[in-house]
C-alpha cells in the first residue's frame, strides 16, 4: 500500500478514536440532562434484542431488586422462581444480597456460588454469576450453570469400573450357557432350555447396554439440547403411552390426575424418558391387579409430578441409595424384570439438568412415591412497573412510586 494511503488511513482512525473519546466524556452529562423514563415503560427494544441472543441465563432487575425480565434458563437454573402471583422473584438470599450491593454501590460483581435449588434438595448447584449496573436504575444478572461439569468430573472416575462389573454378569452367563449347550448337543430338550436362557441373558445385556448409552448421553454433551417450552400434559401422555403394554402385561393400571396446563423449560425427550422410567419402575415393583397413579401439582414456583405405586415398598436404608447407579432394591426381581439399576440414576441426572430434583418416599408394604420437581416456566416478557401496580390489588399509586422510584423504567 502506498505511504500516502497509509497516512490517510492512520489519520482517519485517529479521527474516529478522538470523536469516540469526546462522546464518552460527554455521555455522563448528556445522561443527566435526559428526561427520566416514565413509570410503566418497558425495557428498550434495543436492550431486549441484545438479551435475546445471550447464551447465558439473564435477569433484568430494577434498583430495588425486583425482576423486570427473566430468560427461560434463569427459571431452569433455579435463579428465579415464579411466585403464586405470577411475578418472578430471585430465589436465593445470596443473589438478592449481590443485587442489593450493586444497586447501592454500582459497579460489577463476579461470583461463583453454591445455591440450593430447593429446600428439599440434597445437593447444591454451582453457578457462575456476573451482575452489574444497567443504566442508572437497574442491574443485569448473567449466570452459567457449572453443576453439570463438576458432577461429570466426579462421576467419571468410577463409572468405567461399575460398567465393567455389571457387564461381566450377563456376558459370563452367556459364555457358560454356550459351553453347556455344546456339551448337551445330543439332548434336544436341554439345548432348547439353554437356548431360552441365553436369549433371556442376551435381552438383559441389550437392555443394560441401552441404559448405559442413555446414562452417558444425559451425563455428557449439552445439558439441554434444543431446549424449549415443554407442556407437562404432553410429557405425561407420552410417558404413560410408552408403558401401556408393560402395564397391561403386568395387570397393572395407570391413572393420571392433578393440575393441567403447566409448563417447564427443557428437553421434551429427556423429561419423557425420566417420567417413563419412574412409571416403569413403579410397575416393575407392584403386584398384579394394583394401580400406579401419576399426579401433578404446582408448588411455590415448582411443578411436582408424583408417581405412586401400591407395591412392596422400600426400606429406609435402601431408600437412601435408590438413585445410585446400578443399585437394585431386589436383585432377584430385577433379574426377572430385566432391570439394570440405571433407571433412577438417569432420572436424577435429567432432573438436575433441568434445575430440579427427584425425591422418594416409601415404607415396606405401603408402596412408594417418587416425585419429580421441576422449575415452572414463568413469565419471560418484560414486566413493567405500571402493570405491576395495576395488577396488585393491595398496592396504591403512592406505594408503587415509593417502591420503584419515580422516573424508572429499566
Amino acid at each position: 500500500m502506498p505511504l500516502s494511503a497509509l497516512l490517510v488511513l492512520a489519520g482517519a482512525i485517529g479521527l474516529v478514536i478522538g470523536v469516540a473519546a469526546m462522546l464518552a466524556l460527554a455521555s455522563p452529562r448528556r445522561r443527566r440532562a435526559e428526561p427520566t423514563v416514565a413509570p410503566g415503560q418497558s425495557i428498550p427494544e434495543a436492550t431486549a434484542e441484545v438479551l435475546a441472543i445471550l447464551s447465558s441465563a439473564y435477569v433484568v432487575l430494577d434498583s430495588s431488586g425486583d425482576v423486570l425480565r427473566a430468560s427461560p434458563l434463569a427459571y431452569s437454573y433455579g435463579i428465579v422462581r415464579a411466585s403464586e402471583e405470577d411475578y418472578p422473584r430471585l430465589a436465593s438470599a445470596e443473589l438478592m444480597a449481590l443485587a442489593a450491593d450493586v444497586g447501592r454501590n454500582g459497579g460489577f460483581r463476579d461470583e461463583r456460588l453454591s445455591l440450593r435449588r430447593s429446600a428439599q434438595g440434597d445437593s447444591d448447584a454451582v453457578i457462575d454469576v456476573r451482575i452489574g449496573a444497567l443504566g442508572e436504575h437497574g442491574a443485569l444478572l448473567l449466570a452459567d450453570d457449572l453443576t453439570r461439569a463438576v458432577r461429570v468430573e466426579e462421576t467419571r472416575r468410577d463409572f468405567v469400573a461399575n460398567v465393567s462389573h455389571e457387564l461381566k454378569t450377563p456376558v459370563g452367563a452367556i459364555t457358560l450357557l454356550a459351553e453347556t449347550m455344546e456339551d448337551a448337543a445330543e439332548d434336544p430338550d436341554a439345548v432348547r432350555r439353554f437356548a431360552e436362557r441365553m436369549q433371556t441373558e442376551s435381552r438383559r445385556l441389550s437392555h443394560l447396554v441401552k441404559e448405559i448409552i442413555e446414562l452417558s448421553r444425559v451425563q455428557g454433551g449439552s445439558a439441554l439440547p434444543d431446549a424449549e417450552v415443554v407442556e407437562i400434559d404432553e410429557v405425561i401422555q407420552e410417558a404413560v403411552a410408552l408403558n401401556r403394554n408393560f402395564g397391561l402385561g403386568s395387570k397393572i393400571g395407570v391413572s393420571v390426575g392433578g393440575a393441567q396446563g403447566l409448563n417447564v423449560f427443557g428437553s421434551p425427550a429427556m423429561l419423557t424418558t425420566a417420567l417413563s422410567n419412574l412409571i416403569s419402575n413403579a410397575i416393575s415393583y407392584s403386584d398384579p391387579h394394583t394401580r400406579v397413579g401419576v399426579s401433578v401439582r404446582r408448588d411455590h414456583g415448582m411443578v411436582e409430578i408424583s408417581v405412586k405405586d401400591q407395591g412392596i415398598g422400600i426400606s429406609k436404608e435402601n431408600l437412601e441409595r435408590v438413585f445410585e447407579r446400578f443399585f437394585r432394591v431386589d436383585r432377584a426381581r430385577s433379574r426377572s424384570t430385566g432391570g439394570s439399576g440405571l433407571g433412577l440414576a438417569i432420572v436424577k441426572h435429567i432432573a438436575s439438568d433441568h434445575g430440579g430434583e427427584v425425591t422418594a418416599w416409601s415404607l415396606p408394604g405401603q408402596g412408594s412415591t417418587f416425585t419429580l420437581r421441576l422449575p415452572e416456566m414463568g413469565r419471560t416478557e418484560t414486566i413493567t412497573v405500571g402493570a405491576r401496580a395495576a395488577d396488585d390489588p393491595h398496592s396504591t399509586d403512592s406505594d408503587a412510586m415509593t417502591r420503584y422510584g419515580s422516573g424508572k423504567g429499566n
